[in-house]
Protein backbone atom coordinates (compact mmCIF):
# COMPACT_ATOMS: atom_id res chain seq x y z
CA UNK A 1 0.00 0.00 0.00
CA UNK A 2 2.44 2.22 1.28
CA UNK A 3 5.98 2.63 -0.27
CA UNK A 4 9.19 4.73 0.05
CA UNK A 5 12.27 4.50 -2.69
CA UNK A 6 15.58 5.89 -1.04
CA UNK A 7 14.27 8.73 0.86
CA UNK A 8 16.66 10.85 1.51
CA UNK A 9 16.47 14.61 3.07
CA UNK A 10 19.29 17.00 4.76
CA UNK A 11 17.71 19.00 7.41
CA UNK A 12 20.85 21.13 9.13
CA UNK A 13 23.31 18.90 10.23
CA UNK A 14 20.71 15.77 10.58
CA UNK A 15 19.95 13.42 7.34
CA UNK A 16 17.32 11.16 6.64
CA UNK A 17 19.39 8.08 4.48
CA UNK A 18 18.20 5.92 1.73
CA UNK A 19 15.25 4.73 3.71
CA UNK A 20 13.00 2.05 1.53
CA UNK A 21 9.80 0.69 3.40
CA UNK A 22 6.88 -1.23 2.32
CA UNK A 23 3.67 -0.88 4.87
CA UNK A 24 0.66 -3.58 3.34
CA UNK A 25 -2.73 -2.53 3.25
CA UNK A 26 -4.39 -3.36 6.84
CA UNK A 27 -0.65 -3.80 8.14
CA UNK A 28 -0.07 -1.85 12.00
CA UNK A 29 3.54 -0.85 11.27
CA UNK A 30 5.81 0.41 14.65
CA UNK A 31 8.50 2.93 13.77
CA UNK A 32 10.98 2.44 16.41
CA UNK A 33 13.78 4.62 17.54
CA UNK A 34 15.18 6.66 20.56
CA UNK A 35 14.14 11.07 20.26
CA UNK A 36 15.94 12.54 17.66
CA UNK A 37 16.57 9.28 14.80
CA UNK A 38 14.49 10.10 12.54
CA UNK A 39 10.89 8.89 13.00
CA UNK A 40 9.26 12.40 12.80
CA UNK A 41 10.83 13.79 10.22
CA UNK A 42 10.05 10.33 7.97
CA UNK A 43 6.11 10.56 8.81
CA UNK A 44 6.14 14.19 7.26
CA UNK A 45 8.16 13.18 4.41
CA UNK A 46 5.79 10.51 3.99
CA UNK A 47 2.30 12.63 4.30
CA UNK A 48 3.49 15.83 2.30
CA UNK A 49 4.59 18.66 5.17
CA UNK A 50 8.54 18.31 3.47
CA UNK A 51 9.86 17.18 0.60
CA UNK A 52 12.63 14.78 -0.12
CA UNK A 53 16.16 15.82 -1.34
CA UNK A 54 15.94 12.29 -3.55
CA UNK A 55 13.80 9.67 -3.62
CA UNK A 56 9.88 8.60 -4.20
CA UNK A 57 7.18 7.80 -1.98
CA UNK A 58 3.76 5.66 -3.47
CA UNK A 59 0.47 5.01 -1.72
CA UNK A 60 -1.37 2.53 -3.50
CA UNK A 61 0.96 2.32 -6.40
CA UNK A 62 0.68 5.73 -7.19
CA UNK A 63 3.66 8.39 -7.11
CA UNK A 64 2.78 11.04 -4.42
CA UNK A 65 5.82 12.43 -3.81
CA UNK A 66 5.52 15.73 -4.52
CA UNK A 67 1.25 16.05 -4.42
CA UNK A 68 -0.07 18.05 -2.09
CA UNK A 69 -0.78 17.54 1.68
CA UNK A 70 -4.56 17.49 1.23
CA UNK A 71 -4.18 15.59 -2.30
CA UNK A 72 -2.70 12.49 -0.74
CA UNK A 73 -5.35 10.48 1.79
CA UNK A 74 -2.91 10.17 4.12
CA UNK A 75 -3.76 11.53 7.68
CA UNK A 76 -1.20 12.58 10.50
CA UNK A 77 -2.05 13.03 14.18
CA UNK A 78 0.22 15.44 15.88
CA UNK A 79 2.42 14.41 19.10
CA UNK A 80 1.31 17.47 20.66
CA UNK A 81 -2.44 16.90 19.20
CA UNK A 82 -3.15 20.45 17.83
CA UNK A 83 -6.76 21.12 18.88
CA UNK A 84 -8.10 24.50 18.08
CA UNK A 85 -8.65 25.50 22.14
CA UNK A 86 -11.63 28.17 21.12
CA UNK A 87 -12.93 25.19 19.03
CA UNK A 88 -15.35 23.04 20.45
CA UNK A 89 -14.84 19.36 20.12
CA UNK A 90 -17.14 19.04 17.14
CA UNK A 91 -15.88 22.17 15.27
CA UNK A 92 -12.46 20.91 16.00
CA UNK A 93 -13.44 17.23 14.32
CA UNK A 94 -15.96 19.01 11.73
CA UNK A 95 -12.70 21.53 10.53
CA UNK A 96 -10.76 19.38 7.70
CA UNK A 97 -14.37 18.65 6.20
CA UNK A 98 -15.23 22.56 6.06
CA UNK A 99 -11.94 23.41 4.23
CA UNK A 100 -12.63 20.73 1.62
CA UNK A 101 -15.94 22.21 1.04
CA UNK A 102 -18.09 19.27 2.04
CA UNK A 103 -21.84 19.59 2.30
CA UNK A 104 -22.98 20.44 5.69
CA UNK A 105 -25.24 17.60 5.99
CA UNK A 106 -22.53 15.23 4.75
CA UNK A 107 -20.26 16.56 7.78
CA UNK A 108 -22.56 16.51 10.42
CA UNK A 109 -22.87 12.79 9.44
CA UNK A 110 -19.47 12.42 9.28
CA UNK A 111 -18.71 13.91 12.66
CA UNK A 112 -21.68 12.32 14.90
CA UNK A 113 -20.31 8.89 13.03
CA UNK A 114 -16.73 9.24 14.03
CA UNK A 115 -17.45 10.48 17.82
CA UNK A 116 -19.60 7.77 18.69
CA UNK A 117 -16.80 5.45 17.34
CA UNK A 118 -14.13 7.11 19.47
CA UNK A 119 -16.95 7.63 22.43
CA UNK A 120 -16.64 10.81 22.43
CA UNK A 121 -20.26 11.62 21.27
CA UNK A 122 -21.10 13.41 24.80
CA UNK A 123 -18.07 15.56 24.03
CA UNK A 124 -19.18 17.34 21.01
CA UNK A 125 -19.68 20.43 22.94
CA UNK A 126 -16.88 20.64 25.15
CA UNK A 127 -13.39 22.77 24.90
CA UNK A 128 -10.02 21.02 24.71
CA UNK A 129 -9.15 22.64 28.38
CA UNK A 130 -12.45 20.59 29.85
CA UNK A 131 -10.90 17.22 28.84
CA UNK A 132 -8.72 14.59 30.14
CA UNK A 133 -5.28 13.64 28.16
CA UNK A 134 -6.97 10.55 27.00
CA UNK A 135 -10.07 12.39 25.86
CA UNK A 136 -7.72 14.84 24.18
CA UNK A 137 -5.93 11.83 22.63
CA UNK A 138 -9.27 10.52 20.94
CA UNK A 139 -10.41 14.07 19.26
CA UNK A 140 -7.18 14.41 17.65
CA UNK A 141 -8.11 10.70 16.03
CA UNK A 142 -11.71 11.25 15.36
CA UNK A 143 -10.79 14.80 13.61
CA UNK A 144 -8.23 12.50 11.25
CA UNK A 145 -10.18 10.17 10.68
CA UNK A 146 -13.14 11.72 10.15
CA UNK A 147 -11.22 12.74 6.12
CA UNK A 148 -11.36 8.83 5.87
CA UNK A 149 -7.43 8.43 5.11
CA UNK A 150 -6.08 5.77 3.42
CA UNK A 151 -3.30 5.21 5.89
CA UNK A 152 -3.16 6.28 9.43
CA UNK A 153 0.15 8.11 10.61
CA UNK A 154 0.31 8.24 14.31
CA UNK A 155 3.24 10.79 16.45
CA UNK A 156 4.19 9.37 19.82
CA UNK A 157 0.35 8.77 20.20
CA UNK A 158 0.96 7.68 23.87
CA UNK A 159 3.42 10.91 24.99
CA UNK A 160 0.02 13.13 26.06
CA UNK A 161 -1.67 10.06 27.92
CA UNK A 162 -1.54 8.73 31.47
CA UNK A 163 0.15 5.45 32.25
CA UNK A 164 -3.23 4.05 33.58
CA UNK A 165 -5.06 5.26 30.17
CA UNK A 166 -2.64 3.38 27.89
CA UNK A 167 -3.85 0.19 27.61
CA UNK A 168 -7.13 2.11 26.54
CA UNK A 169 -6.00 3.84 23.70
CA UNK A 170 -4.00 1.05 22.82
CA UNK A 171 -7.04 -1.43 22.97
CA UNK A 172 -9.00 1.56 20.81
CA UNK A 173 -6.11 1.20 18.17
CA UNK A 174 -5.93 -2.34 17.86
CA UNK A 175 -9.62 -1.95 17.16
CA UNK A 176 -9.52 0.37 14.38
CA UNK A 177 -6.61 -1.55 12.93
CA UNK A 178 -8.82 -4.69 12.99
CA UNK A 179 -11.35 -2.96 10.97
CA UNK A 180 -9.02 -2.38 8.02
CA UNK A 181 -7.07 0.82 9.02
CA UNK A 182 -3.92 0.75 7.91
CA UNK A 183 -1.61 2.59 10.50
CA UNK A 184 1.88 4.01 10.72
CA UNK A 185 3.22 4.37 14.86
CA UNK A 186 6.52 6.55 15.22
CA UNK A 187 7.43 5.44 19.25
CA UNK A 188 10.71 5.40 21.11
CA UNK A 189 8.52 2.53 23.98
CA UNK A 190 9.35 -0.65 22.79
CA UNK A 191 6.29 -2.03 24.76
CA UNK A 192 4.09 -0.11 22.37
CA UNK A 193 5.51 -2.19 19.32
CA UNK A 194 5.19 -5.29 20.98
CA UNK A 195 1.36 -4.71 22.19
CA UNK A 196 0.52 -3.24 18.58
CA UNK A 197 2.73 -4.14 15.75
CA UNK A 198 2.51 -6.73 12.88
CA UNK A 199 5.88 -4.67 11.68
CA UNK A 200 8.34 -3.08 13.26
CA UNK A 201 11.18 -0.76 11.34
CA UNK A 202 14.22 0.29 14.20
CA UNK A 203 15.37 4.02 13.11
CA UNK A 204 18.77 5.25 14.65
CA UNK A 205 20.69 8.35 13.09
CA UNK A 206 17.91 8.68 9.99
CA UNK A 207 18.25 4.94 8.88
CA UNK A 208 16.18 1.81 9.64
CA UNK A 209 18.67 -0.50 10.88
CA UNK A 210 16.24 -3.19 11.19
CA UNK A 211 12.82 -4.37 10.22
CA UNK A 212 10.29 -7.20 10.25
CA UNK A 213 7.65 -8.78 12.49
CA UNK A 214 8.30 -7.91 16.07
CA UNK A 215 9.37 -11.62 16.65
CA UNK A 216 11.38 -11.61 14.11
CA UNK A 217 13.29 -8.55 15.22
CA UNK A 218 13.29 -8.85 18.98
CA UNK A 219 14.47 -12.21 19.49
CA UNK A 220 17.01 -11.89 16.44
CA UNK A 221 18.29 -8.50 16.57
CA UNK A 222 20.76 -7.63 14.05
CA UNK A 223 23.47 -5.22 16.62
CA UNK A 224 23.78 -4.00 20.25
CA UNK A 225 21.26 -1.21 19.54
CA UNK A 226 18.40 -3.30 18.56
CA UNK A 227 18.64 -5.82 21.62
CA UNK A 228 19.10 -2.68 23.80
CA UNK A 229 15.53 -2.43 23.14
CA UNK A 230 14.59 -5.97 23.18
CA UNK A 231 15.61 -5.44 26.83
CA UNK A 232 18.37 -7.51 26.50
CA UNK A 233 21.36 -6.46 29.01
CA UNK A 234 24.11 -9.67 28.96
CA UNK A 235 26.55 -8.69 25.75
CA UNK A 236 30.07 -9.81 25.14
CA UNK A 237 32.66 -8.63 22.91
CA UNK A 238 34.39 -12.21 22.21
CA UNK A 239 36.75 -13.55 20.47
CA UNK A 240 36.26 -16.75 18.70
CA UNK A 241 38.52 -20.09 19.30
CA UNK A 242 38.55 -22.91 17.28
CA UNK A 243 39.50 -26.33 17.97
CA UNK A 244 39.01 -30.26 16.84
CA UNK A 245 36.08 -30.92 18.72
CA UNK A 246 34.83 -27.82 20.30
CA UNK A 247 33.65 -23.94 19.87
CA UNK A 248 34.43 -21.55 22.22
CA UNK A 249 34.52 -17.88 22.50
CA UNK A 250 36.90 -15.54 25.12
CA UNK A 251 35.31 -12.56 26.70
CA UNK A 252 37.46 -9.36 26.66
CA UNK A 253 37.86 -9.99 30.78
CA UNK A 254 38.98 -13.34 29.56
CA UNK A 255 36.11 -15.80 30.62
CA UNK A 256 35.43 -18.56 28.28
CA UNK A 257 31.95 -19.79 27.15
CA UNK A 258 31.20 -23.07 25.52
CA UNK A 259 29.48 -22.91 21.97
CA UNK A 260 27.34 -25.05 19.39
CA UNK A 261 29.42 -26.51 17.06
CA UNK A 262 29.44 -24.14 13.92
CA UNK A 263 31.28 -22.07 11.35
CA UNK A 264 31.90 -18.29 13.40
CA UNK A 265 33.88 -15.27 12.56
CA UNK A 266 36.97 -14.31 14.38
CA UNK A 267 35.32 -11.96 16.53
CA UNK A 268 31.72 -10.97 17.25
CA UNK A 269 29.14 -9.60 19.62
CA UNK A 270 27.27 -12.52 21.66
CA UNK A 271 24.23 -11.57 23.61
CA UNK A 272 22.11 -14.09 26.00
CA UNK A 273 18.59 -13.54 27.26
CA UNK A 274 18.50 -12.50 31.38
CA UNK A 275 15.51 -15.40 31.49
CA UNK A 276 18.08 -18.04 30.26
CA UNK A 277 20.66 -17.39 32.84
CA UNK A 278 20.09 -19.43 35.55
CA UNK A 279 21.19 -18.29 39.14
CA UNK A 280 22.55 -21.08 41.54
CA UNK A 281 25.05 -21.90 44.54
CA UNK A 282 26.01 -25.51 42.66
CA UNK A 283 26.07 -25.08 39.36
CA UNK A 284 23.81 -27.02 36.70
CA UNK A 285 24.53 -30.88 35.39
CA UNK A 286 25.52 -31.08 31.88
CA UNK A 287 28.75 -31.75 29.88
CA UNK A 288 27.92 -28.75 27.54
CA UNK A 289 26.40 -26.33 30.36
CA UNK A 290 28.30 -22.99 30.99
CA UNK A 291 28.79 -22.62 34.84
CA UNK A 292 30.52 -19.43 35.64
CA UNK A 293 31.55 -18.40 39.26
CA UNK A 294 30.89 -14.78 40.40
CA UNK A 295 28.88 -12.74 42.94
CA UNK A 296 25.69 -11.36 43.56
CA UNK A 297 26.56 -7.59 43.45
CA UNK A 298 23.22 -6.10 42.84
CA UNK A 299 19.53 -7.36 43.08
CA UNK A 300 16.09 -4.93 41.89
CA UNK A 301 12.82 -6.19 41.81
CA UNK A 302 11.12 -6.38 38.14
CA UNK A 303 8.10 -7.32 36.47
CA UNK A 304 8.54 -10.92 37.05
CA UNK A 305 10.42 -10.65 40.24
CA UNK A 306 13.92 -9.98 40.46
CA UNK A 307 16.74 -8.85 37.94
CA UNK A 308 20.24 -9.95 40.19
CA UNK A 309 23.22 -8.65 38.78
CA UNK A 310 26.17 -10.95 39.06
CA UNK A 311 30.04 -9.53 39.32
CA UNK A 312 32.15 -12.74 37.03
CA UNK A 313 34.49 -10.43 35.48
CA UNK A 314 32.18 -9.20 33.21
CA UNK A 315 28.31 -8.60 34.51
CA UNK A 316 25.56 -10.62 34.32
CA UNK A 317 22.08 -9.96 34.37
CA UNK A 318 19.80 -12.70 35.47
CA UNK A 319 15.88 -13.09 35.59
CA UNK A 320 14.59 -14.67 38.77
CA UNK A 321 10.90 -15.26 40.29
CA UNK A 322 9.45 -14.20 43.70
CA UNK A 323 8.98 -17.76 44.35
CA UNK A 324 12.49 -18.77 43.68
CA UNK A 325 13.90 -15.40 45.77
CA UNK A 326 12.04 -16.62 48.20
CA UNK A 327 13.18 -20.32 48.40
CA UNK A 328 16.42 -19.11 47.65
CA UNK A 329 16.75 -16.13 49.74
CA UNK A 330 20.04 -14.91 47.65
CA UNK A 331 21.76 -11.59 48.97
CA UNK A 332 24.38 -9.06 47.77
CA UNK A 333 28.12 -9.99 48.08
CA UNK A 334 27.14 -13.62 48.35
CA UNK A 335 29.15 -16.27 45.69
CA UNK A 336 26.98 -18.15 43.00
CA UNK A 337 27.26 -19.50 40.04
CA UNK A 338 25.19 -18.54 37.04
CA UNK A 339 24.75 -21.11 34.02
CA UNK A 340 22.89 -21.34 30.71
CA UNK A 341 22.93 -23.09 27.45
CA UNK A 342 25.28 -22.87 24.64
CA UNK A 343 22.52 -22.65 22.61
CA UNK A 344 21.19 -19.64 24.86
CA UNK A 345 24.11 -17.29 23.03
CA UNK A 346 23.31 -16.27 20.09
CA UNK A 347 25.79 -13.81 17.54
CA UNK A 348 24.31 -10.29 16.45
CA UNK A 349 27.58 -8.65 15.01
CA UNK A 350 30.92 -9.55 13.65
CA UNK A 351 34.24 -7.24 12.97
CA UNK A 352 33.40 -3.84 12.30
CA UNK A 353 29.55 -4.64 12.69
CA UNK A 354 29.40 -4.98 16.49
CA UNK A 355 31.29 -1.72 17.21
CA UNK A 356 28.51 0.47 15.84
CA UNK A 357 25.36 2.23 17.67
Amino acid sequence: MLRTEKLCKRLDTFLIQDISLEVSAGAYYVLLGRSGAGKTQLLELICGLTTPDKGRIFLEGKDITHKRVQNRGIGLVFQDLALFPHFSVKDNIMYPLKVKKLPLKERVERVQRVAEEMNIADLLLRKPENLSGGEKQRVALARTLVTQPKILLLDEPMASVDASLKDSIMRMLRRLNRNGQTIVHVTHDFSEAISLASRVGVMHNGQIIQEGTPDEVFTNPVNKFVARYAGIKNFFRVIFVRSYNCCSCITDNRIKFKLPKGDYPSSGLLIIPASEVLLSRQGAAGVQINNIHGVIEDIVPSPLGYEVTVNAGDHFFADITRREMDEQKYVTGEPVIISFRPESLKLVGEGEEMNKY
